[in-house]
């Protein structure tokens, strides 16, 4: 799907006379990905079904992002309609636009709901995107939807349907990892870094690396591992530290320990499968900085199972989220287990869960707060939008530190994967910054069994 960058520019025309190659119709699944959407299709017409509007209605209400998205989006088109009939075409505000218009009614000689014998809301959608095609059949009708399935109905019915590609990441396999190993290092650079702890970056590499990016240096005798300070333009050596009496196993560990207690890193992303101590890391390292920060906040976001929405579960708030924050739990209760049970550091650990300086909370309340003195900790950060990844680390305030963690192939929600999800959008937007720190965590620790099924299953 072509978006603005890539559409061929013209000058802008009456919108009366406005004549487009394309009309994309857009189904539900894409207005709450992006509630901006209708604007990313250049000079092209875009169209929603009714339908779509009548899904909206059902999600305006709550505090996830999704509610957010869907009531932006009714705001956007009330605005656009408060001078035009929503069934005529309406032109998009900006120039060299298309136009807007919703899809009222089935007027196609094609009948998804007979053919697929459902009258659920997908037919409806398709029904729609089959009338649009017969009214114009000099246009390229495109649905553009995030479900799957409902793409391959429509193929079936001869439309053509496209994944929505704004903010996607085309090339994940090249996706920034935040760290390399180099070698062939002259020995002066290690002996450098091992007895001044600092070396000119440009006695080491030919080129200057992205900010905070971090090294695995090897000479033909010994090896050092090193980051890239972006302030002062050196590398510096980077030392096995250790967490609450939790200890880096390997160099990308080590890494990621350092981005997380680095002062001067304020925003850390760590990519990896299970098992490679992500989360662990993570919780690991704001518990050591107990001191700096007044609170820590942990959250991962709620993929129910089955779609089925937490109004379902019984019990208050915290009863419906208490299940998917186990794991959380979990490297809590591993970290404490580093202690003997009634020693000072172990009772630090309850005391702070009791005095709620570490607090488990859904994202759904993070919409609206300014997040001050606080390190927060998002696991499972693939399942969340871009939007949503944008949403969070816009709620910093002073002296805040966030973490993301995640597996950008474990994906949990349909409507993500691998190139639309917000950790790969913010790794690939975000590197080369100087506050900003990744590490891709590549080999796992938890056991040999665990690391059986991440190789062989």
């Amino acid at each position: 799907m072509k978006t603005p960058a890539t559409s061929r520019k013209r000058a802008a025309k009456p919108a009366a006379a406005a004549k487009s190659s394309k009309a994309f119709v857009l189904d539900t699944s894409v207005i709450l990905y992006d509630h901006s959407a209708v604007e990313h299709f250049g000079e092209h017409d875009v169209a929603i079904p009714i339908t779509v509007l009548e899904e909206l209605d059902n999600f305006k209400k709550g505090n996830d992002i999704k509610n957010f998205e869907a009531r932006e989006f009714i705001r956007f088109i009330d605005n656009l309609s408060t001078e035009h009939m929503l069934q005529t075409w309406i032109p998009l505000p900006g120039s060299n636009k298309g136009r807007f218009k919703v899809l009222m009614g089935n007027g196609a000689l094609l009948d998804a709901e007979k053919i697929f014998n459902d009258d659920k809301a997908d037919h409806k959608i398709l029904n729609a995107t089959l009338s649009l095609q017969q009214e114009m059949p000099d246009h390229k009708v495109v649905l553009v939807t995030k479900d799957i399935n409902l793409r391959l109905k429509a193929r079936a019915l001869n439309l053509a349907a496209e994944d929505y590609e704004t903010g996607k990441i085309h090339n994940v396999s090249n996706l920034y990892r935040g760290n390399d190993l180099v070698e062939d290092i002259p020995q002066t650079v290690i002996s450098q870094l091992y007895d001044q702890g600092v070396c000119p970056v440009d006695e080491a590499l030919p080129n200057p690396p992205s900010d905070n990016h971090y090294f695995i240096l090897r000479s033909a005798k010994s090896s050092a591992l090193a980051y890239y300070n972006p302030k002062d333009r050196a590398l510096e050596r980077v030392d096995k530290l250790t967490a609450v009496g939790v200890k880096p196993r390997n160099a990308e560990q080590t890494f990621a320990l350092h981005a997380i207690l680095h002062p001067d890193i304020k925003l850390v992303s760590i990519q990896g499968v299970a098992g490679t101590g992500k989360t662990l890391l993570a919780l690991a390292g704001a518990l050591e900085q107990q001191e700096v920060y007044r609170q820590i906040y942990l959250a991962r976001p709620i993929v129910p199972l089955s779609n089925r929405d937490l109004g379902f579960l019984p019990g208050d708030a915290n009863s419906k989220i208490a299940p998917y924050m186990e794991p959380l739990w979990d490297n809590l209760k591993f970290i404490q287990n580093q202690y003997p049970e009634h020693s000072r550091e172990s009772n630090r650990i309850k005391e702070m869960v009791e005095d709620e300086r570490l607090v488990i909370t859904p994202l759904a309340y993070i919409r609206g707060r300014s997040l001050s003195n606080i390190i927060f900790i998002v696991d499972e950060a693939q399942n969340l939008t871009p939007h949503e990844i944008k949403t969070i680390i816009s709620r910093a305030g002073e002296n805040t530190k966030i973490i993301f963690t995640g597996d950008i192939y474990q994906i949990d929600t349909p409507y993500l994967d691998s190139q639309s999800n917000g950790l790969s959008y913010l790794i690939d937007k975000v590197k080369n910054h100087p506050l900003y720190a990744h590490v891709t965590l590549q080999r796992g620790e938890r056991s040999e069994l665990a690391n059986l099924a991440n190789d062989l299953l």
